[in-house]
């Protein structure tokens, strides 16, 4: 054998091998185009979906996911992989999960709501979501989920709201009713007459004052209270609060005292900032023993976001329990609804308080112990600082108008000190 022949021998023995390793390797890259990938499952891919479809899918507010016919994930939008329903390349529910098979098999839209575990609470939340399924060509099927946990939540605080709103009306306008029923039948005896007639006036009382709370709680939570917004001087709202209550004070003997409100200026509206510590004296007032003495104390604390101004209504009265403390700034809630009914409360001034406080980028917190009494805080921006926020742009205060760029609450100090028990103030 010459040299070219041995020399056209290995040339041909090359190109054999490199045809066979070509030949492999595209064996090899066509098998791994068709195994599902990580890049294929994030969610700019768009890998096997029809023209147009990644565009639209990637506008839409609802979790979105398209599933083949192996049931792998082709498409999840990222709110999909929050909520939790695609893990590891599959769809994770197995309800949505079997609607999908059920819809690739008969070409069904199907919808369907379900509650689901919530991941990472450890509280056993659920998760209150609307799935729908439809195919989307011959072989993909697309799963559309809203989630409905807020939306629930606000209807069901509705609802709560109305069945309370009926309860409360329902009660004096049927006392009335009935007193004025008895002012009929007893017309001959003029004794009757004026002692129905004197129930008449306090149920009536009562149910002006409950229709005009719920008025001034629609008006805070509705309002910008920052639009009308000025200089209050602490010491005319302490002024003024007493002055509301003087009459109920003095008829149950009780002394009104306050302290440390003059220099002292807040920053908002006028009306309901008199309104929310108004409420709180005449809480103090009503739910406090005869004989026994309210403050009002006012002092200037510093915080990371500014100066605060924090005022606090002290009562001797009954106190409150720790199980109620949770809940006195809920609407309608009422540590003692019989004790209310006497007193003409309503259980929407401490909600409309808290209301008045966030609205300002402020907050209202309580202390308390049975038998000892109660101090209600109310704590403002002063109002230099709160003028420089709100003039420079949203008041972000606490999460409140806007997102709190510190990692602790304004509120919090490393000098904090709480205003002492009621025996210690004036």
């Amino acid at each position: 054998m010459d040299v070219n022949a041995a020399v056209a021998a290995a040339a041909a023995i090359a190109g054999l091998c490199t045809g066979v390793i070509a030949m492999l390797a595209f064996r090899w890259s066509e098998r791994d185009l068709k195994r599902p990938t990580r890049t294929s499952l994030r969610p700019d891919s768009n890998a096997a979906l029809p023209p147009g479809v990644d565009t639209v899918l990637s506008v839409l507010s609802s979790s979105a996911v398209v599933l083949d016919e192996s049931d792998s994930v082709v498409k999840a939008s990222s709110a999909a992989y929050a909520l939790g329903l695609v893990r590891g390349g599959r769809l994770a529910v197995e309800p949505m999960l079997n609607m999908a098979r059920d819809t690739r098999r008969d070409g069904e839209i199907r919808q369907v709501e379900l509650d689901l575990p919530r991941r990472g609470t450890g509280r056993g939340d659920t998760l209150a979501v609307s799935a729908r399924v439809a195919p989307l060509g011959s072989r993909l099927v697309l799963l559309l989920v809203e989630d409905l946990t807020e939306a629930r939540r606000i209807e069901a605080v509705r609802r709560d709201f109305v069945a309370n709103v009926s309860h409360e009306l329902k009660t004096p306008t049927g006392a009335l009713s009935l007193l004025s029923e008895a002012v009929m039948d007893a017309s001959d005896d003029p004794e009757a007459v004026e002692r129905f007639a004197g129930r008449m006036q306090i149920e009536a009382t009562r149910l002006t004052n409950l229709v005009q709370e719920l008025i001034d709680l629609s008006r805070v939570q509705n309002d910008d209270p920052l639009e009308d917004a000025e200089p209050v001087k602490v010491e005319t709202l302490v002024a003024e609060a007493i002055d509301r209550c003087r009459q109920q004070a003095g008829s149950k003997q009780i002394t009104m005292a306050s302290a440390g409100a003059e220099g002292l200026t807040v920053w908002g509206n006028r009306g309901q900032l008199v309104g929310a510590l108004g409420n709180l004296v005449e809480n103090a007032v009503n739910y406090s023993p005869a004989h026994t003495r309210v403050g009002i104390a006012a002092r200037r604390m510093g915080s990371p976001g500014g100066d605060l101004i924090e005022i606090a209504v002290t009562d001797q009265g009954i106190g409150i329990s720790e199980k109620d403390r949770e809940r006195v700034f809920e609407r309608f809630y009422r540590v003692d609804p019989a004790r209310s009914r006497a007193t003409g409360g309503t259980g929407l001034g401490l909600a409309i308080v808290k209301h008045v406080a966030a609205s300002h980028g402020g907050e209202v917190t309580v202390w308390s112990s049975e038998g000892q009494g109660s101090t209600f805080t109310l704590r403002l921006p002063e109002s230099g600082a709160a003028r420089e926020r709100t003039t420079g742009g949203p008041l972000i205060v606490n999460g409140v108008n806007g997102v709190d760029d510190q990692d602790r609450s304004p509120f919090e100090t490393d000098s904090y000190d709480p205003f002492p028990a009621p025996e210690a103030l004036p």
